[in-house]
């Protein structure tokens, strides 16, 4: 199967999109910030997944999901301190938020499968 057809690397992609689409929001000087750091983790997802997509070894996939796991930990945290800054209302993250829970426990899943295959 092709990784653009798995519903891990689709609800990724849709979390990347919902960042960009927060990111209009913050302040004009975190530009070269927090929009960056942001924009950069959410799209770190989507691409390692299918960067870990192609590896041979069982062990080159699992590198690339766990640092897709990693830059979903980062969005998250730096969702929430957006939140804690004023800079997002809670109500306008609750999808994103949705999407990062969603997209964690499919990687989580993930992940142990491809230890239990080891």
């Amino acid at each position: 199967m092709h990784y653009q057809r798995t519903v891990l690397w689709r609800k990724a992609m849709k979390l990347a999109l919902s960042v960009y689409q927060l990111v209009p929001g913050l302040p004009r000087e975190e530009v070269y910030g927090m929009r960056s750091q942001l924009t950069r983790a959410a799209i770190s997802i989507p691409a390692n997944i299918a960067e870990g997509w192609t590896p041979e070894s069982s062990a080159e996939k699992a590198h690339f999901l766990a640092i897709a796991h990693g830059s979903l930990s980062e969005v998250e945290t730096l969702l929430t301190l957006c939140e804690d800054l004023y800079w997002f209302p809670h109500d306008q993250t609750t999808g994103a938020r949705g999407l990062i829970e969603e997209t964690s426990r499919m990687l989580t899943s993930m992940r142990r499968r491809r230890r239990r295959e080891r």
